[in-house]
């Protein structure tokens, strides 16, 4: 492998490993807020895939006037979720709110699949066609567009977390909720503005991806390909989720070379991410920057 190559995979990786950070970053977000692993994470990047491609080629709207009604609606989504399925949940063993929510992924996929298909749909052109260039190399605009995209939602973020009063109010709230309460949070619309922002979040790397490579069912695996993203950083870490997500899009486009120049298995670059979970949990199951647990008896 030369140079060029090499920082070729480098810069594909990063590309697809900040997407896999956006993503990650919902997971973390849901669980910081109420300790729930949101398994229906992808199917909201699904729904919010389909629902901007709806606006954009039924009501043939410009794309700039369609993205914003998509986060309105996921926003709502988020809300009617956390509030319908999950808080007459609050109080169950936490196995049932993890079910809960993989029934949600089925309900929300098969729903997906009965008002728009199973085929792929291609979106309208959306960026010019073109490339840029990056470090010496062509970088399709989509791709670049797309990286852009989720260095801003990190961005945002980190300013969220840091300095709005409801960042700071769900930073109080994941810490400890008895004492959030204590100090006039309303626990329960942190709840629901965790699970909104997570939606829309979702909803932008939906639709990102699938102006990249088109709209289909299999938008939603997405979040079971994020999840070792997630474990590697630590479930309760923004940052970690950033840094893993990056770590396995990385890590997933040096197997898929490695695969097709050496191995020709098929399917390494699918599979490299769930080995990296296995040892992850075997060596530090609290992730990379998780917190630990200590309990004493």
């Amino acid at each position: 492998m030369d140079g060029h190559l090499f920082l070729q995979l480098m810069v594909n990786g990063v590309m697809v490993g900040a997407l896999y950070g956006v993503v990650a970053m919902c997971f973390v977000l849901i669980y910081k807020a109420s300790h729930v692993v949101n398994f229906a994470q992808g199917e909201l990047l699904l729904v919010g895939a389909w629902v901007c491609w709806f606006f954009v080629v039924k009501y043939q709207l410009p794309f700039y006037f369609a993205f914003p009604i998509t986060l309105a609606f996921m926003v709502v989504l988020g809300i009617l979720i956390q509030v319908v399925v999950l808080r007459p949940m609050i109080g169950e063993p936490i196995i049932s709110v993890i079910m809960a929510t993989i029934g949600l992924s089925i309900f929300l996929q098969a729903l997906m699949k009965w008002i728009f298909g199973v085929s792929a749909q291609p979106f309208p052109p959306v960026f010019s066609k073109g490339t840029i260039e990056v470090l010496g190399l062509q970088v399709q605009t989509e791709y670049a567009a797309s990286t852009l995209a989720s260095a801003v939602i990190m961005a945002g973020f980190a300013y969220f977390f840091k300095y709005s009063r409801m960042g700071l109010a769900m930073r109080a709230t994941s810490f400890d909720q008895q004492v959030a309460q204590s100090l006039g949070i309303s626990v329960r619309q942190v709840f629901a503005l965790s699970w909104a922002i997570s939606a829309a979040v979702s909803a932008v790397a939906g639709v990102v991806i699938g102006v990249v490579n088109g709209v289909s069912a299999g938008l939603s695996l997405y979040g079971i390909k994020v999840f070792p993203a997630v474990i590697l950083g630590g479930l309760d870490s923004i940052v970690g989720g950033v840094i893993g997500g990056l770590v396995i899009g990385i890590l997933e486009n040096l197997a898929h070379y490695v695969d097709r120049q050496f191995l020709n298995w098929g399917n390494l670059h699918e599979i490299v991410p769930f080995y990296v979970l296995i040892i992850i949990l075997m060596v530090k199951p609290y992730g990379l920057f998780g917190t630990r647990d200590i309990e004493r008896l």
